[in-house]
């Protein structure tokens, strides 16, 4: 077996979607159409990968399964998720896991300002019930969609326990995955994502997660309206660029101290 093929086979690429759909302006990139995410998992699944939602396939990889593995996850809770993903998953034969932001459900994405109606209404209760009755695991987004590393402790363990608490009330299953908002953690925020009794979380990363590894901050790539399927193999099988990734978790403490600086001022920057 060669080197790329070894590769596949021992790491687990994750993807991160947000809306589907199309999307104009500065926030361009976190809406795919549908036809273009069809293309990206059909292309996928060609090449002989099954696409399953993340806790699915890092259960797999425990277990040590060496099959080729995708994990497929959603991040927020558009309520296009249930009308145009959740059919596009099921023509794929793929799985996924979507991250809800508990807090904002059944209105709109409040922390993309004035960009938010581009992007549709979130999911009431009762749609995201309908879209975990057909089989996607439903993940903690957190309460309100706020960078946890900036958050005092009291308010971070209330971001954390309340939503997942809110989310196995609602939906009468365990919820076993976090999503970080705007991907922001340290190790405080982790150590309480892990003790308010999730199995894994994730960041965004954009490299591939080596299983046996902590699974409190499995890395995903994000798909883009650029993306064909044709560029998101070549990210999956790890043939993408990685300098600016790397320099971007350098430079991540000192963003942290002027973020952290900001809310005390009263913004919110991300």
């Amino acid at each position: 077996m060669g080197d790329g093929a070894t590769r596949v086979r021992t790491t687990l690429p994750a993807l991160m979607y947000h809306s589907v759909s199309a999307v104009d302006g500065p926030l361009r990139d976190l809406a795919v159409p549908p036809e273009r995410l069809a293309e990206q998992l059909g292309t996928l699944t060609a090449a002989g990968y099954r696409l399953t939602g993340l806790t699915e396939a890092l259960d797999r990889r425990l277990a040590g399964s060496t099959e080729k593995l995708v994990a497929v996850t959603f991040d927020d809770g558009y309520r296009d998720f249930l009308t145009v993903a959740l059919p596009a998953l099921r023509a794929a034969g793929a799985g996924a896991t979507l991250y809800a932001s508990v807090g904002h459900l059944g209105g709109h994405a409040g922390w993309l300002g004035r960009w938010a109606p581009d992007f549709g209404p979130m999911l009431t209760w009762a749609q995201l019930a309908e879209v975990a009755a057909g089989g996607v695991e439903i993940g903690n987004h957190s309460l309100i969609h706020h960078p946890l590393d900036v958050l005092p402790p009291a308010r971070l363990r209330e971001e954390v326990y309340r939503s997942r608490a809110e989310l196995e009330q609602r939906l009468q299953a365990r919820v076993r995955s976090f999503a970080y908002p705007h991907g922001y953690h340290g190790r405080r925020v982790r150590e309480v994502v892990e003790a308010a009794g999730h199995d894994n979380a994730t960041e965004v990363g954009r490299r591939l997660h080596a299983p046996g590894r902590w699974q409190f901050a499995v890395p995903r790539f994000q798909p883009t309206p650029d993306h064909s399927g044709a560029d998101l193999l070549a990210l999956v099988e790890g043939r993408g660029p990685r300098l600016t990734p790397q320099l971007k978790r350098l430079a991540q403490p000192g963003w942290r101290l002027v973020r952290r600086a900001a809310r005390r001022a009263g913004r919110t920057l991300t």
